[in-house]
């Protein structure tokens, strides 16, 4: 495994060495952020997948540290948005401005012009803008003016939010929620992560500066393109194939939804499966790969009758209930 202590090498375009870096991120991102590998697997997933990934936790969980430490292990160029009620679809995707010098307009990028964008706290800002964010994560483009323009390759939308029941917030509607790949939850620390987390503060940790921590880039942009072409390479079986469609469908048949996952859902489901099995070793996937991503893949993609809330059920609950009723295959 690359030692990521060290300057990122020239990458070589060899899967093997791409997945060394890609592993070689947790080494890097453990030395700011505690205890929080689930969604850091999530993370990588995700870039694998050419997705976007919601990350939802109370304030005060590291969510956003979580990305500034991906960004800073990733030789990727990274912006940051501060999502607030006052802000405006401009703000995100570019205007047009107009040069008196010239006597003509000119489009100036917005920040969703970057390899990795940040969205931090989404929820915040109304659905207007929101959806400002539509079509740069389903078409990778923006289009202003009637012009469309292709944003750069990788592109990935790491979006915060808190919890729906704070004040300040908006509920995403649907149609944003599908366009994530992954929904990550991100708990509490156990009480043994808390003291490491107030330790490291107490020897002068920095979650401003990630460079003191020693958090440096590991992998490349070529070390990605090179994981994306083995895990397009990764063997999918029919009998797996059915299985993540039979996983979807049985959502949809649920008596505690009133929305199950979608032929996107099970697309996805698909991807996310396949980018885990490489990301563990082999070239095909098996049963496990699916359930390992099925809760983070599928949980904001369905939706629960008022009834089914109302007496505790929840999203993930279904999908277990779903998991253990679906025949696995040989």
């Amino acid at each position: 495994m690359m030692d990521p202590t060290t300057d990122n090498a020239a990458p070589t375009g060899d899967p093997a060495a791409a997945r060394a870096a890609l592993e070689a991120l947790r080494a890097e991102i453990a030395k700011a952020v505690v205890g929080q590998d689930p969604a850091v697997t999530g993370l990588v997933v995700a870039l694998l997948c050419r997705g976007h990934v919601l990350l939802e936790g109370v304030p005060g969980v590291a969510k956003t540290l979580l990305i500034r430490s991906l960004a800073a292990a990733l030789e990727l160029d990274t912006k940051r948005v501060q999502f607030t009620p006052d802000l405006m679809p401009s703000d995100v995707t570019g205007s047009l401005v107009y040069d008196a010098r010239t006597a003509e307009f000119s489009f100036q990028p917005g920040p969703v012009f970057t390899n990795l964008l940040l969205a931090d706290e989404i929820n915040r800002t109304p659905p207007k803008t929101q959806s400002s964010l539509l079509e740069a994560m389903e078409e990778r483009q923006v289009t202003v003016d009637g012009t469309p323009r292709a944003l750069p390759d990788p592109f990935l939308v790491a979006a915060t939010q808190n919890p729906v029941e704070y004040e300040g917030t908006y509920p995403l509607p649907e149609a944003q929620l599908d366009r994530f790949l992954l929904k990550l939850t991100i708990p509490l620390p156990s009480r043994q992560d808390e003291i490491d987390v107030l330790t490291r503060h107490a020897q002068g940790f920095d979650p401003r500066d990630l460079r003191a921590a020693g958090v440096r880039p590991v992998a490349s942009a070529a070390d990605l393109e090179a994981a994306r072409r083995a895990v397009a390479a990764t063997t999918v079986s029919p009998e797996i194939t059915a299985y993540v469609v039979d996983i979807c469908r049985a959502t949809r048949e649920s008596p505690s939804l009133t929305l199950g996952v979608s032929p996107r859902g099970a697309t996805a489901l698909l991807a996310t499966a396949r980018a885990w099995a490489w990301l563990t070793g082999r070239d095909y996937v098996i049963p496990d790969d699916v359930k390992a991503l099925a809760l983070p893949t599928l949980r904001h993609r369905i939706q629960l009758r008022p009834e089914a809330e109302m007496e505790g059920v929840t999203a993930d609950s279904v999908i277990n209930a779903v998991l253990s009723h679906v025949p696995v295959p040989r």
